[in-house]
């Protein structure tokens, strides 16, 4: 019997344990007993089989319904299954396709795979070679997804390394919520106020479900321009707008079987939450200027700093996608209301941003933890995180350089909103006041050239006064 003569190695895979269910796959060959062996092979595992004897008929099949894969016979009448196999990928078609013949030399198999087939298989052929074969597509398919979520992920975390961190009343009462709420798979809205850390409550809930293992995919609904939303949440197809040159998956496709995150769910266009309760409801997409419906499985988990009941209201936001997201709605605690948190956290952002900047963590007082958690923290953990990250580069906690202080007062705001460039020229002002104004030792001791500082001050001669970090409550 003929072997395979693939790109890929014909190794063994579990094909019991793997779940088939969730793909679709269509089989196109002219011969009438191929496509019923392979439509009674496939229907016992996949999710749907459907089947066609000419490229013509599968083109049919391919508008109206959406395919994980193409198991595609080169020797078509009419035309070849690797001539349509290049309209196929001049039209934008990602999914694999399985090439088979029965008559195949090294240029055919060449010409396939230049083609864009993801595998290429010669007849006759064992039944566990083909199911090995589309196990494989599947499995390659299913990476592709979880590195381009993993690459989404890991740019989160470097923006915005916060963590449910903490031991306070309310950040345990959190916890127990979420680890009660994770293993539901109803939708979850999570309400409060910026930077409280809802998007790490999102990954804590999808970390603690049966989802874990799978995607998860977040957006801010308010950093997309209103009329690329609908493109980047269902995705599109090539030619479906003025510069849409090939087609794209969205991000319902790649959190496929995991979780999408969508913050500041309230700054969806009204037509978008239309679009998106349809899909929730009907679990099916449709591509930007496709025909065709996609099915989805996916958690929803949205989030909002504003009262969406209050938008409902005024109009803003509708009330069907209100309740049908707010199954289970969860408050997260401002700063302000688990104070006893603040140096959990401080420690917490203190080791990565050692490393970052290259500078030792700061000791934490009993003084310094007094005075800031009398502060109101208006931007919350996030506003926390930032004053540490300025505190390292200064030195020292801006609360550690005041005079004798009333302990009784807070830490004015404006020492805590201070931009890093502002708190890069006190810095090298302070530094070159201890040079006794010597410029050429003060860029010795800040590492760079004399130019470099002689160009910043003259920049800053023609601006307002540097903020004075060191000042009296």
């Amino acid at each position: 019997m003929l072997q395979e003569t693939a790109g890929m190695t014909d190794r063994p895979v579990d094909l019991a344990e793997y779940n088939w269910q969730a793909h679709s796959v269509l089989v196109v060959d002219d011969e009438e007993g191929m496509r019923n062996f392979l439509e009674r092979t496939l229907a016992r595992r996949c999710g749907m089989v459907q089947s066609a004897g000419d490229a013509e008929h599968a083109a049919a099949l391919m508008a109206r319904l959406h395919f994980d894969l193409l198991v595609l016979d080169i020797a078509l009448p009419g035309k070849s299954g690797i001539e349509w196999l290049h309209e196929l990928r001049e039209h934008g078609y990602t999914g694999d396709v399985i090439l088979m013949t029965a008559f195949a030399d090294m240029e055919t198999a060449i010409d396939a795979l230049r083609g864009g087939a993801s595998d290429f298989i010669l007849k006759p052929f064992r039944v566990d070679q083909i199911l090995n074969s589309i196990k494989r597509c599947f499995e390659r398919a299913r990476l592709a997804r979880e590195n381009f979520v993993l690459r989404r992920e890991l740019a989160g975390l470097a923006a915005d390394p916060m963590g449910l961190v903490g031991h306070s009343a309310a950040i345990e009462q959190l916890r127990g919520l979420v680890r009660r709420v994770g293993q539901m798979p109803s939708t979850v809205l999570l309400l409060g106020e910026s930077g409280t850390g809802k998007e790490v409550v999102a990954r804590a809930l999808h970390q603690t479900s049966p989802r874990a293992q799978r995607p998860f995919v977040p957006l801010n609904c308010a950093a997309i321009a209103s009329e690329l939303i609908e493109s980047e949440l269902f995705g599109h197809v090539k030619g479906a707008f003025t510069g849409a040159g090939e087609s794209r998956n969205g991000l319902f496709y790649y959190a496929h079987g995991g979780t999408l995150f969508l913050d500041e769910i309230s700054e969806l266009p009204l037509a978008m939450q239309t679009r998106l309760l349809r899909v929730i409801e009907e679990r099916k997409l449709r591509p930007v200027g496709s025909e065709r419906e996609v099915p989805v499985d996916v958690r929803i988990i949205a989030a909002s700093n504003r009262d969406l009941a209050a938008e409902v209201q005024a109009g803003r936001f509708r009330q069907d996608l209100y309740y049908r997201l707010a199954v289970v709605d969860m408050r997260l605690p401002p700063l302000r209301e688990r104070v006893e948190d603040i140096p959990d956290l401080m420690h917490h952002f203190m080791g990565p941003l050692a490393v970052q900047l290259g500078v030792a963590q700061l000791p934490l007082s009993h003084g310094v933890v007094s005075r800031l958690q009398r502060y109101a923290w208006p931007g919350n953990v996030r506003e926390l995180r930032n004053y540490v990250e300025r505190s390292m580069i200064l030195g020292c906690f801006a609360t550690d350089c005041f005079a004798e202080t009333d302990h009784d007062t807070a830490p004015p705001a404006d020492e805590l909103e201070l931009t890093l460039s502002a708190v890069e020229r006190r810095h090298i002002e302070r530094v070159t006041e201890a040079c006794a104004g010597n410029k050429t030792e003060a860029a010795r001791r800040l590492g760079v050239s004399r130019k470099t500082l002689e160009r910043k001050f003259a920049e800053w001669a023609e601006e307002a006064p540097a903020p004075d970090l060191v000042r009296r409550a």
